[in-house]
């Protein structure tokens, strides 16, 4: 058998703690503050504000450096499979050095190589999340330029608020994609801990969900965004 028991113990924790991670706070963002949820009340105020005034220098400059920065981590992605597969291809001298890690299980090149095959596999799935949040961002340009015509007289108020309104949840959209793409990271990083002992990949999935959740519901970052609306960490009102 290829997998032992704690090895299909422990994969299958891997993925329950990404997969219900994200449903988990997918779903808690609705009632519970947290960063997702702030910052989507902030794009929509920033929406606001760019279709009443005349002048979106700034707020293109400022989409495109966040544009460049998911660029940054697409094109890294590339470079990460690049070389997951070139070890994929040695995977004996793999096997090697594992074997020689101290407490490290004995392994084999057929175990080391389904074991890089998925890690492949995870940083595909984040170059398809950046990609996407890349597109998503080019759609929030061409909102940005189409807010120029909401300047005009001819448009109602509630016009102008509709159409803030949803300009600022593709921006939204194209945040949570990004920040879909910044999680597969983190969690490929606790993947890595497999090829030393299973043991480690189950440790290494809760630390990140712990951190994770810290960071996004209880980090200072947080609590300072929140007072920027007069919210408080905790259930919305």
């Amino acid at each position: 058998m290829l997998l032992s028991f704690l090895d299909i113990f422990a994969l299958a924790l891997f993925f329950f703690c990404w997969i219900g991670y994200s449903l988990f706070a997918r779903k808690r963002a609705k009632t519970t503050h947290c960063l997702s949820s702030i910052l989507c009340s902030l794009r929509i105020d920033w929406f606001t504000t760019v279709v009443n005034k005349e002048n979106q220098v700034a707020d293109a400059s400022l989409i495109g450096n966040v544009e460049r920065t998911v660029t940054f981590f697409a094109s890294s992605t590339v470079l990460v499979l690049a070389g997951v597969i070139t070890v994929l291809a040695h995977a004996e001298e793999v096997v090697t050095v594992l074997n020689e890690i101290p407490l490290s299980p004995n392994t084999n090149a057929l175990l080391v190589q389904f074991k890089l095959a998925v890690l492949a596999l995870i940083f595909v799935y984040a170059f398809f999340k950046f990609t996407w949040s890349i597109r998503q961002f080019g759609f929030v340009s061409v909102l940005l330029g189409a807010s120029v015509e909401y300047h005009k007289e001819n448009k109602t108020q509630e016009e102008r608020d509709r159409f803030a309104r949803h300009a600022a949840k593709v921006l939204d959209q194209s945040g949570h994609e990004y920040n879909k793409g910044l999680r597969t990271y983190y969690f490929a990083l606790a993947y890595l801990s497999w090829f030393l002992h299973p043991a480690m990949l189950v440790i290494s999935s809760l630390i990140v969900v712990a951190v994770l959740y810290r960071r996004e519901y209880r980090s200072r970052v947080l609590r300072e965004l929140l007072a920027t609306k007069g919210f408080v960490p905790g259930k919305k009102s």
